[in-house]
């Protein structure tokens, strides 16, 4: 990679005050199995349920994801930091022992799932766009499931940090 203009570093910098939710994406089919740690997930639609995901292109996994065409977004809770940056590769454990623990189940698809994550959405690569250094793949969703309890592990000034879930106020009208 090359060296960074002042614009492209300004443009990290402000992207580092974005508070952002932490997420293990996880793929598994004929190109292989693997996950990465990201936070660049978006929604899009409810019609049909769809979010986005930004992979860089010279990742290693970036062709991996591509030729499975499928994906799960695991939204951490706050207890899973560790997890975090195992798939990010911060701690150099290698793919093959982060999915040999006992916190994954397969689904319908064999897409390995978080069992403890917040939130799961399962889907297909139904379109996916290159732009700049990273593909924006839209992911329409099969199947979602929430978790009611835990606290929110989100990224914020390239640091973690825990975000407590506050009791649901009622609604007034």
């Amino acid at each position: 990679m090359g060296t960074l203009n002042q614009t492209q570093i300004d443009f990290r910098n402000a992207m580092a005050q974005l508070p952002a939710a932490v997420n293990i994406i996880t793929t598994n089919g004929p190109a292989g199995r693997c996950g990465i740690t990201a936070s660049a997930v978006c929604s899009v639609t409810d019609s049909p349920p769809t979010v986005l995901v930004c992979i860089n292109r010279n990742s290693a996994m970036h062709d991996v994801f591509r030729g499975n065409g499928q994906l799960c977004v695991n939204v951490l809770c706050s207890e899973q930091e560790e997890l975090a940056k195992h798939f990010a590769g911060m701690t150099k454990v290698p793919m093959e022992e982060r999915f040999g623990w006992d916190v994954w189940s397969s689904a319908e698809h064999e897409l390995p799932v978080l069992g403890s994550a917040l939130v799961s959405l399962e889907g297909r690569i139904t379109e996916c766009k290159e732009v700049g250094s990273h593909s924006v793949m839209f992911v329409e969703l099969d199947r979602v499931a929430t978790r009611e309890q835990g606290d929110s592990l989100v990224y914020f000034n390239r640091l973690f940090h825990r975000v407590e879930r506050a009791a649901a106020l009622p609604c007034t009208r």
